[in-house]
């Protein structure tokens, strides 16, 4: 049910005969609490929480390396258990012996209320809406004790630290009481709950209200309604209806016609409408915020008022890291909103909770599309959990439902049994409300579940279909960059719409500038560790680096990730995990945000929103390394989910750092809303005389949206092997004879035969706490203006030309080495080794490079690695070549052993799942 005395005070500003001074007592201010057992009494100004009041054990972990510190952020101190909150309050004249209704609005988990030691019947138990009691006989005029008990300890059989509504991995499971605090009196004619819906095709709403009738009798209520703008400054339509109220409860249906020009509600109109209705004999008077929206699934489309429309989005699991809990006041939830609008979002995914009041009223006003769900992740759990989650369900639909965008709605995330009694509680929600798209888990895992809808899905939220994967985690390690790829074939027989599960995850180091920001209820022993580790190692200033480069990385692969989602025909949306980080679970820091809705510097929203936005011109081609020679085809797409049609005209350009090879337009024959073919180009890459990287740009209605995308072109060289005074070789026995020769030595052995660990072209998935048996790296770190690098155009960090290079190697440790890396490899933030794949040093007599890439094997057919031979031998070769470190001919010898004796390399297909 909606809030009581939000109604009291909405009638006290439009000037009824109710005050809210008279009639309700807001009841923030200084409580007293005892904690558990503990008869020690502490002043608490309430709302907040005992986290927040400093209450409870203290945190004694110190910043190491290990567990617990490295797996969340740290509770600074800590309560779980029930918490009594007392203070007296006092009842005025005009609200005496009336029927008195408590609401407190975000508790966690369970609430029982006691007045001058009299328990009330009702207790509170949700974990996503407000805790409501009934005070029937109410209180007489004068001082009374009221007891709030708070036990925020497992209620049912939920897994603990997994769902978000609870958990300490970012929600923290905190005790107290959060947002409204308010007892008031309810009128004598209560309008208990009102669904809105909208019907845009009439140009009217229907409203049922459910009214809560104290009079003994039958009695006739003549109700007056009113639709106004969401301020209340102008009047749109009203109208009046006559109902006869039963003692106790009635439900009554109407429709109030909107009259003309109703602006409808999307991302791009965020149009809010208020209905006011008031009782004229009984005073009472309720106010609901609307949209005209109706959203719908068909033909493989989310349809938002016949428009489709493609979901851009990232999951939130509320993370909050200086409070440990969401805010309950619309101003917490503006940077959040802002930023994800900032970097083209209009999606988010409450993953496993449900947000409070104030963010689904910001959503409205910014036009975003949420989706919630139940605080469940894994198990449904026993008879009793099931109870609970039913009665979450109405709660939530209850409170929540009439914001435009509440839009989709699961049961939870990767849920694994009982889906019987899911696809039945489907069924039903789809029967009580048709103004949301339901589905019964967001994903499973379950065999011979999470590959294919269930029965009563409106859409299907995976990873992957029966067919095959839909996110890019499970493809860009095992296959060579292609961008001509989409998910089409995983497509075949899904008849929703699909939206892809959790896509990213691509772990970036840890940005340690953000430690002092750390200022709240959390402590970052995490960074910290990391922070120390590195300072032990005399690499604290190399910090910076690691993180640019690994974030680097992360932003090309969410780039592909995206589009390959975007270029799959019926597809209907992606949700990330995350733009934002996680700093929970094992500290998964996936995003190019921080925990704080900032920047880490990896990435511009301006670069981002070229590929996530409304429209996003793509491109299909098949390689990110071309050799002179071929001829760069692209076939040219566009994705207009507009709720428009788009100009025919699309121009592109195919440029070098100095020149333009070529450009031009195509003419589509339409650009309707969907995603489109608009043309094909084709530009002989015969004048590229020296490797270059070139960049496809293409840009769609005038210029206003604009995308690209790098490729590297190569000549045929002609490396000469025996030229110069360098030795290049495979074999460490015939590297070690030239050194001790005196002589200039590129030692490349085969990659199966070094003493290494596995070479990844992506990185670390979701974090290396979480999924420690994964092969570490986390991307590469190198200078572009090394002399060794001069003919091998790169970045200082991964990109689509180094995949050949990267997936023939092992990565080889330097720690017990002192040598100077040419191609470093940055380390997950648990080990903070130094590792490579190339490096330089003194050896014997003579000067080495030796590569862990397969530089000289003959069947790497890779027009980027026979690149980098050239480039390495020409430095070799050049007075440039002076190694300023040393390193032993022992060491050579036990880093190369037989194939047989490799080390054990990790599954390189399917990544870890979370």
């Amino acid at each position: 049910m909606k809030k009581h005395i939000r109604s009291l005070l909405t009638a006290f500003m439009l000037g009824t005969v109710m005050h809210a001074t008279s009639q309700s007592l807001d009841l923030l201010g200084q409580w007293t609490v005892t904690l558990g057992d503990d008869a020690t009494s502490h002043a608490i100004m309430l709302p907040t929480t005992t986290d927040i009041a400093g209450l409870g054990t203290p945190d004694t972990l110190k910043p190491l390396l290990q567990k617990p510190q490295l797996l969340r952020l740290t509770r600074r101190n800590s309560f779980v258990g029930r918490a009594r909150y007392t203070r007296t309050i006092d009842i005025p004249v005009e609200m005496a012996s009336k029927p008195l209704a408590l609401t407190l609005e975000r508790v966690l988990w369970k609430s029982t209320v006691t007045i001058d030691g009299k328990t009330l019947a009702t207790t509170g138990e949700s974990l996503t809406t407000p805790h409501r009691f009934v005070i029937a006989d109410g209180l007489a005029a004068g001082s009374h004790t009221v007891a709030i008990e708070v036990d925020n300890t497992k209620q049912y059989n939920i897994s603990a630290g997994l769902a978000h509504a609870y958990t300490d991995d970012t929600q923290i499971r905190w005790n107290g009481i959060l947002g409204d605090m308010t007892l008031g009196a309810i009128p004598e004619t209560d309008m208990a709950d009102i669904r809105i819906t909208p019907d845009i095709t009439g140009g009217k709403i229907g409203v049922r209200m459910i009214v809560d009738s104290s009079k003994r009798k039958k009695a006739k209520e003549t109700f007056d309604w009113e639709i106004g703008d969401a301020a209340g400054s102008v009047t749109v339509a009203r109208g009046r209806f006559k109902a006869t109220l039963n003692p106790g409860r009635d439900t009554l249906n109407f429709d109030c016609l909107m009259g003309d020009n109703v602006e409808l509600w999307s991302e791009f109109n965020p149009a809010l409408y208020r209905l006011t209705i008031r009782s004229r004999n009984a005073g009472g008077v309720r106010s609901e915020k609307f949209g005209m929206r109706e959203i719908a699934s068909r033909d493989r489309h989310i349809l938002v008022n016949g428009h489709p429309v493609f979901l851009r989005g990232t999951l939130e699991c509320c993370v909050f890291p200086l409070t440990g809990n969401p805010p309950l006041d619309e101003a917490g939830w503006e940077k959040e909103f802002d930023a994800a609008a900032e970097w083209g979002l209009n999606h988010f995914r409450f993953h496993s909770w449900c947000p409070p009041e104030a963010a689904f009223a910001v959503a409205d006003r910014k036009g975003f599309y949420l989706q919630v769900e139940l605080p469940l992740w894994d198990e449904v759990g026993d008879d009793d959990m099931k109870g609970f989650l039913s009665r979450e369900y109405r709660r939530i639909v209850s409170e929540y439902g009439n914001h435009p965008s509440f839009c989709m709605l699961t049961i939870g995330n990767e849920l694994g049994d009982d889906f019987e009694w899911m696809n039945s509680l489907v069924e039903q929600m789809k029967r009580e409300d048709s103004r949301h798209l339901y589905a019964a888990t967001s994903f499973s895992f379950s065999s011979g579940h999470g590959g294919h809808p269930e029965p009563y899905d409106d859409f299907m939220v995976t990873q992957w279909t029966d067919k095959g994967w839909v996110r890019g985690q499970g493809v860009f390690n095992a296959e060579p960059p292609s961008f001509a790829k989409d998910y089409g074939a995983s497509m075949a027989g899904i008849g929703v719409p699909l939206v892809s599960h959790e896509i990213g995850q691509y772990s970036v180091y840890p940005d340690l500038r953000e430690i002092p920001e750390y200022s709240g209820t959390l402590a970052p022993h995490n960074f910290e560790a990391v922070r120390d580790d590195l300072l032990r190692k005399g690499r604290l200033d190399r910090a910076a680096e690691y993180l640019d480069a690994s974030g680097r990385l992360a932003a090309i692969l969410y780039k592909e990730d995206i589009e390959r989602a975007m270029k799959t025909p019926g597809f209907s949306g992606y949700q990330l995990l995350g733009l934002q980080d996680f700093p929970g679970q094992g500290t998964a820091l996936v995003g190019l945000l921080n925990a704080f809705w900032e920047s880490k510097g990896v990435a511009e929203a301006s670069w981002f929103r070229q590929f996530c936005a409304p429209v996003v011109p793509l491109a299909r081609f098949e390689k990110a390394v071309y050799r002179a020679g071929e001829t760069f085809d692209a076939d040219i797409d566009i994705s207009n989910y507009s709720m428009a049609p788009l100009d025919r005209e699309v121009r592109w350009s195919l440029r070098s750092a100095g020149r333009i090879i070529d450009s031009g337009a195509v003419m589509a024959d339409s650009l309707p809303e969907g995603l489109w073919r608009a043309g094909r180009i084709s530009v002989p890459l015969a004048s590229v005389t020296s490797p270059e990287r070139l960049t496809l740009t293409i840009e769609a209605e005038k210029g206003q949206y604009s995308n690209q995308w790098n490729i590297w072109v190569y000549p045929d060289t002609d490396v000469n092997r025996e030229a110069g005074p360098v030795v290049a070789t495979t074999d460490v026995d015939e590297a070690l004879a030239a050194l001790e020769a005196g002589r200039r030595v590129l030692l490349t052995p085969p990659h199966d035969s070094i003493r290494g660990m596995e070479s990844r072209f992506v990185p670390v998935f979701w974090s290396p706490v979480h999924f420690p048996n994964q092969a570490g790296g986390m991307g590469l770190l190198c200078d572009p203006a090394h002399p060794a690098l001069a003919g091998f155009p790169t970045a200082g960090h991964t990109d689509w030309q180094w995949w050949h290079l990267v997936k023939n190697a092992r990565v080889v440790n330097l720690d017990s080495i002192d040598v100077t890396p040419i191609v470093e490899v940055v380390d997950n933030f648990t080990n903070n080794r130094r590792l490579a794949l190339m490096f330089e040093a003194r050896c014997g007599n003579g000067s080495l490079v030796f590569s862990a890439m397969e530089l000289l094997n003959p069947e790497i057919d890779d027009p980027a690695t026979r690149c980098m031979l050239a480039s390495v031998l020409d430095y070799m070769n050049s007075d440039s070549f002076r190694p300023a470190k040393e390193v032993a001919p022992g060491v050579l010898g036990t880093m190369v052993a037989a194939a047989t004796d490799e080390i054990a390399r990790n599954n390189a297909g399917a990544p870890p799942t979370r």
